[in-house]
């Protein structure tokens, strides 16, 4: 197997260069429009807010499932 301390290690740089390929994705997303799109819901008043993105919810989902199902057909 190996060394369990190499593996840990090795674990953790992929999560962190995932959660910074993430963040990438939503920083360039929200500049393109993302959870602003017609369908996301709003509610505020005096110092209170209230957002759901139902819209961008769906349409996240919409490519995750197509990039997931490519990336399995890829694999076999």
């Amino acid at each position: 197997m190996g060394d369990p301390v190499a593996q840990l290690g090795r674990m953790m740089v992929l999560g962190g260069l995932g959660l910074a390929v993430l963040g990438g994705v939503l920083w360039a997303g929200a500049r393109f429009g993302l959870g602003r799109l017609p369908g996301d819901l709003a509610w505020g008043g005096d110092g209170w807010s209230v957002r759901f993105p139902l819209a961008t919810s769906l349409l996240v989902s919409v490519v995750l499932t197509i990039l997931l199902h490519l990336w399995a057909r890829a694999r076999g």
